[in-house]
């Protein structure tokens, strides 16, 4: 279905609403369900014929990210990175992939977001008939955060308006874009925005006013856009609801487990243990007896839970937690060290946190 089509994937991005799990790395390798946010970008481009994939990087993260996702042959696609730099916006980002788009259509895909769906809808729809370019829409609560369309009752995009103060429909761009090579011209032309930076909405308007078609497309399903602790939590939910979870690992005799659970296949758990799926449990991890795991969380690699209970929460990987007390809604960086107080004197929380932290106690 790519009918040389290419995909073009933003990575760059300061993750400045992560922090402090992103002191450490880009946003955009924070695991979801044990898997990276910018791997479900890579799968919903290969699920529909799209190999070619252009990973443009900001100046955050840029090693890692090449690390990560190397050449791309891991994932049976080829990779070429193109260097944005300072992220003078979405438009400036897609005028940076010029020489590797060349005269293809592409879609680009901003790589904090997650969606149920998939891609291949707005694809399709986009190849139906002669269009400048395709977006991805949904329907969000609060209108006047969000870049905001007006379709008519074909899908056509009428016009698009960011931010408005008097939203026209609820009707969002979620940051998943189908481009004619055309979008290239119009983003030579452009002005930066009140923000210093180049707008992906003044962009596709300009496009409507020199009489290209815009198509729109409702995406089914959840998306989210990673942006923020809270949607961590809530994407690794919804993604660990819908996935299926493969079971690889030892669960000992004396074990309790129910519901759905990924176990890699060097993870325990052990004799004693209480572990309630959706649970997601990463390689070399290990849950010891008198730990109790609720659903909706990951524990990412190299972990080792001893005695705590900890529920709806993501632990990226690399982490002793043994406290007696109960973790919810939880987002632990990697290294995170978690231990008993209860011995301690004089009585009292001990803690070392890192900048800009979330804590309740």
């Amino acid at each position: 279905m790519g009918d040389n089509m290419k995909g073009v994937l933003l990575s760059g991005g300061t993750g400045s609403r992560l922090r402090p799990i992103t002191h450490t790395g880009p946003k955009q390798l924070v695991p979801v369900a044990n898997k990276p946010v910018l791997e479900y970008a890579i799968e919903d481009f290969k699920n529909i014929g799209i190999t070619e994939i252009g990973v443009v990087l900001g100046n955050k993260g840029r090693n890692e990210i090449q690390e990560f996702l190397g050449d791309g042959s891991k994932y049976d696609v080829n990779i070429t990175y193109i260097v944005q730099g300072n992220p003078l916006g979405l438009a400036h980002a897609a005028g940076c992939a010029r020489d590797f788009v060349e005269n293809d259509d592409f879609v680009m895909y901003l790589g904090d977001n997650i969606l149920k769906s998939g891609i291949s809808d707005l694809v399709e729809s986009f190849k139906s008939k002669d269009y400048g370019a395709g977006i991805a829409l949904q329907e969000v609560d609060k209108p006047h955060q969000f870049g905001i369309v007006d379709v008519d009752d074909d899908g056509n995009v009428e016009r698009l308006i960011e931010k408005p103060d008097d939203p026209p429909s609820n009707l969002a761009l979620i940051g998943i874009y189908v481009f004619s090579p055309a979008i290239f011209d119009v983003i030579d032309r452009l002005e930066p925005s009140w923000r210093g930076e180049l707008e992906i909405t003044d962009a596709i308007q300009y496009l409507l006013e020199d009489g290209y078609k815009i198509d729109s497309h409702t995406v089914g399903g959840w998306w989210k856009d990673t942006g923020k602790p809270e949607d961590i939590l809530e994407a690794n939910r919804l993604v660990l609801e819908d996935k299926s979870l493969k079971l690889r690992g030892t669960i000992e005799n004396g074990a309790e487990t129910s519901g759905q659970i990924g176990l890699a296949e060097s993870a325990t758990i052990e004799s004693g243990a209480v572990v309630r799926g959706p649970v997601s449990i990463g390689d070399g991890s290990i849950i010891r007896d008198g730990t109790y795991v609720g659903p909706y969380t990951s524990i990412g690699e190299n972990t080792t839970l001893d005695g705590v209970h900890i529920e709806n929460s993501v632990v990226i990987g690399d982490s002793q937690i043994t406290t007696s007390k109960k973790i919810v809604d939880g987002l632990l960086g990697r290294g995170a060290n978690i231990g008993n107080a209860d011995d301690c004197l004089p009585k009292g929380q001990r803690l070392v946190v890192g900048e800009n932290s979330q804590l309740k106690l």
